[in-house]
């Protein structure tokens, strides 16, 4: 089986951006704020977004099931305070949960959280256990910076974000961490902010004891972890300065790396440089990078043919990769599929 540990609903009905136009411009006038009633999304638009993008593409490159989650540059949520999060989160939530109902095969959900800028992060629990009890969620997206590109929130070290933490291990999720939209000029959303934010996520677990804290915290660093198997002597050697325990004992217990990578040197090196136990299939298809490549005449995010053409791997670090340890981190999602024979 392959599973697409990274999925975003790109393709939603033009009505949710609609919906959220509308309640963005009810921040400046609160009489016009549209109730999360008055969206009306039928399961044939559904179906036909998803059956004529995703599940098109499945088919043509060979995965079989998606985590699937809101887009992540809709999240924004730097915009408006924590009952505009709240409100948007609930209603990207329940369309991603809809989405597997449709799809059951297909697609199984991941929640975004409601967070807000300055906001205690433990506001967000009421979403998160509604997702996971209520629509069977098999992991979450956590944006270790709420103020989009601002960089206003602690740490991710930092006990302010220890009930998200605690819920985690209480329901053994793992946490995507993906930022969403930078409404900073300086970075680019999906050029710079992305990967910046991929980076410094690691950096500041490296910095913390973060895990002696939850020694079975998950975090799954999407985009092939940013700039950390590119540089991955620098940060053994900030862990060794720092007088941390070596990067394996560290926090390759804890973190994973998606596989977001859309060239085929990038994956040579992610997977000659991490351990094959801490790398999961992803492609964010119809995502940040859409295109075809010149090069090669194939899409950038078509990353199954990266994963199979490699000559690090043999089959079975090949099996892991795209199924094995998605299993063994999305322990939901292993259940999920043991329910149905899989």
């Amino acid at each position: 089986m392959i599973i697409d540990v990274h999925g975003h609903y790109t393709t939603a009905p033009a009505a949710l951006g609609a919906w959220r136009d509308l309640q963005i411009a009810a921040l400046k006038d609160p009489s016009q704020k549209p109730s999360a009633s008055s969206l009306k999304i039928s399961d044939d638009e559904i179906r036909e977004t998803i059956e004529t993008n995703q599940l098109k593409l499945m088919k043509q490159r060979g995965s079989d099931l998606t985590i699937f989650s809101p887009r992540a540059s809709f999240m924004a949520h730097h915009i408006g305070d924590f009952e505009t999060s709240s409100t948007w989160a609930a209603i990207c939530n329940e369309l991603c949960f809809r989405v597997s109902q449709l799809f059951p095969d297909h697609f199984i959900p991941a929640a975004m959280l409601p967070q807000s800028p300055g906001v205690d992060p433990a506001t967000c629990i009421p979403e998160l256990v509604k997702c996971v009890e209520q629509y069977g969620n098999v992991g979450i997206n956590l944006n270790p910076d709420p103020s989009g590109g601002h960089w206003t929130s602690p740490p991710l070290s930092d006990k302010s974000w220890y009930p998200i933490y605690e819920k985690m291990v209480e329901y053994d999720i793992p946490a995507m961490v993906h930022v969403s939209t930078s409404c900073n000029s300086c970075f680019h959303t999906t050029g710079s902010h992305y990967l910046n934010a991929d980076t410094t996520a690691f950096m500041q677990c490296l910095t913390s004891d973060l895990f002696k804290d939850f020694p079975t915290l998950k975090f799954l660093i999407p985009h092939g972890g940013g700039a950390v198997p590119y540089h991955w002597g620098r940060f053994r050697g900030l862990a060794q300065e720092l007088k941390k325990p070596l990067l394996s004992e560290h926090l390759l217990n804890n973190i994973y790396f998606d596989t977001c990578v859309y060239h085929q040197p990038g994956i040579d090196l992610l997977t000659k440089v991490i351990p094959v136990k801490n790398i999961l299939f992803a492609s964010e298809m119809i995502g940040a990078v859409r295109g075809i490549d010149p090069e090669t005449g194939h899409y950038y995010d078509d990353t199954k043919r990266y994963v199979a053409a490699t000559a690090n791997l043999n089959d079975e670090e090949r099996y892991q990769i795209y199924e094995g340890n998605a299993r063994r981190v999305f322990s939901r999602l292993d259940t999920a599929l043991k329910a149905k024979g899989l």
